[in-house]
């Protein structure tokens, strides 16, 4: 009779009888907000996650896995960005300056780069065909803006209109309907006559046979990516580096941008302006309660 010896699991674990899933030694939670659909926000983020896992992994000499959490709303994303449950971030201005007086240790670690630049767009929408020709032609409009605390959503195309002499008041009727691509669908659909939202999201709407035409637009900072307060300075360190050194056009397409730059808190002080003097667009109206 042949004996069979059974070794311990251990000891099977140890001599490679039985294999060891590889441990991440550098989890990293990456957090978002949701301006687009969560599915469509994963899409467009992962291939560039993808990349910084593999390059910071090589930089660091052990592994790191990046995980990518998808907040409901502007708000949910700022607190979990101030609050250390996500370790990095992708905001718009007006969220980065909402979580830098919540938590002055977060930092910003690049902006994006819009052509070799810190500057994209905003647009002031009506559906193709619409009588109205330009800015001065929306006193009495059904207006859609973003979210509450959206940079072009709201204050940017805010101050625009009140540089055009059109206030809330002037408005017959507006509602803050939280995503970009939720504005341009209404406005496209006829429930309101005019809105605000990204110039990207506007070009993938009119490319889907949504019928928009632009009346106006406006300039914005490019968004900032930001560590969370506390973040190792080796983690923020390399997260820039690679970042900054990321040349893959079709990761890059998903962003809408060209790379990546180097950008500090002074980039965004226009934005704090605009944030500071938005009361000015509300002078003889009432707010909406909610951002229904």
């Amino acid at each position: 009779m042949k004996w069979i010896t059974v070794l311990p699991f251990a000891a099977l674990m140890a001599i490679g009888a039985i294999p060891i899933a590889a441990q991440a030694d550098v989890n990293l939670t990456f957090g978002v907000y949701a301006s687009d659909k969560p599915s469509a926000m994963v899409r467009q983020f992962r291939p560039i996650l993808n990349i910084l896992e593999s390059k910071m992994s090589k930089r660091l000499g052990e592994p790191v896995k990046i995980t990518m959490h998808v907040a409901k709303t502007y708000e949910q994303g700022i607190d979990d960005l101030v609050s250390g449950r996500v370790d990095f971030a992708r905001f718009g201005p007006a969220s980065y300056i909402e979580a830098k007086e919540s938590e002055p240790g977060v930092s910003i670690l690049v902006v994006e780069s819009n052509k070799g630049k810190k500057v994209f767009h905003g647009v002031i929408c009506v559906a193709k065909g619409s009588p109205i020709k330009g800015v001065e032609d929306l006193r009495g409009a059904r207006f859609a803006f973003g979210d509450e605390r959206s940079t072009i959503g709201r204050y940017l195309s805010q101050l625009y209109l009140l540089r055009h002499d059109i206030r809330a008041a002037d408005l017959g009727y507006f509602e803050y309907l939280g995503r970009h691509d939720k504005v341009g669908a209404a406005v496209g659909a006829g429930r309101f006559e005019a809105g605000a939202l990204k110039e990207s999201t506007f070009n993938k709407l009119v490319e889907k046979g949504v019928p928009l035409v632009s009346i106006g637009s406006f300039p914005n900072v490019t968004k900032p990516w930001i560590a969370r307060s506390g973040l190792s300075e080796k983690v923020s360190r390399t997260l820039r580096a690679v970042l900054l050194n990321i040349k893959d056009k079709n990761a890059l397409k998903n962003l809408s941008k060209d790379g990546f730059l180097l950008g500090s808190d002074e980039d965004y002080a226009f934005i704090r302006e605009s944030i500071l003097t938005n009361h000015l667009f509300f002078r003889g109206a009432n707010k909406p309660n909610d951002s229904s």
